[in-house]
C-alpha cells in the first residue's frame, strides 16, 4: 500500500492501512482539524494519472454521498490533496466482511 503510518495528507495523518483491492486503498487516518479518526479511500498510485479511473472514483464518491442509511458509512468529503483524490468517510469499527463471511451464511431477518 502506498501510504505509511505518520504520513500527512493535508489535515489527515495516516494511522494504519485498512485494506486494498480492485483499484483502491483504504486507510485509518486522524483528522487533525476535527480530532477524529476517519477512513480515507483513494485510488491506488498506479491509477493517479488514469483519467477514466479517477472519474469513476469521483462518481463513486458522489453516489455514496447521496445515500443516508445506518448500514452505510457516511461520506464527509471528497478532496484532492497532493495529487491524490481522497474520499473521506466515517470510520466504522468492527469485523471485516471477510471475517463475517468466514462465520457462515447470512440469515435473512424475515425468516
Amino acid at each position: 500500500m502506498g501510504l505509511a503510518p505518520g504520513q500527512r495528507l493535508g489535515a489527515y495523518e495516516i494511522v494504519s492501512p485498512l485494506g486494498a483491492g480492485g483499484m483502491g486503498e483504504v486507510y485509518r487516518a486522524r483528522d487533525t482539524k476535527l480530532g477524529r479518526d476517519v477512513a480515507l479511500k483513494g485510488p491506488a498510485e498506479e491509477f493517479f494519472e488514469d483519467r477514466e479511473r479517477v472519474a469513476r472514483f469521483e462518481r463513486e464518491a458522489r453516489s455514496l454521498a447521496a445515500l443516508n442509511h445506518p448500514g452505510i458509512a457516511a461520506v464527509y468529503s471528497f478532496e484532492e490533496i497532493s495529487g491524490r483524490h481522497l474520499l473521506v468517510m466515517e470510520l466504522v469499527e468492527g469485523e471485516t466482511l471477510a471475517e463475517r463471511f468466514a462465520r457462515g451464511a447470512f440469515r435473512c431477518g424475515r425468516h
